[in-house]
């Protein structure tokens, strides 16, 4: 299995990159410890690869995620999400038992 960016997060995804003229970069997507749930999610820009990252390539977007991460993030879908005027990512993980109300932290 591997991590999903639906069409609309990558196109969200290149939208920013391009926005912020960012070069040669990859979205790194993790997972740290924190939030109401125990476990938050982290995005963001990177161009360093470690060791035992894990990369795919998804629509035209790198993404990494570190080992550590992917044994809670392989499955996972992230979508881009636009309510009214205000918008964001969203992760739908399958291997979270409960999460948050504000969708950012969960606990496996």
């Amino acid at each position: 299995m591997a991590v999903i960016l639906t069409e609309k997060a990558s196109k969200q995804v290149k939208k920013l990159m391009e926005e912020q003229k960012l070069g040669d970069v990859f979205l790194r997507m993790g997972v740290k410890g924190g939030g109401c749930s125990g476990l938050s999610y982290a995005l963001e820009f990177d161009t360093e690869m470690g060791k035992h990252d894990k990369k795919f390539e998804i629509d035209g977007v790198a993404v990494v995620v570190d080992a550590k991460s992917y044994l809670y993030l392989n499955g996972t879908t992230l979508d881009y999400v636009t309510e009214g005027l205000q918008g964001g990512f969203t992760f739908v993980n399958p291997q979270a038992k409960s999460s948050c109300g504000c969708g950012t932290s969960f606990s496996a």
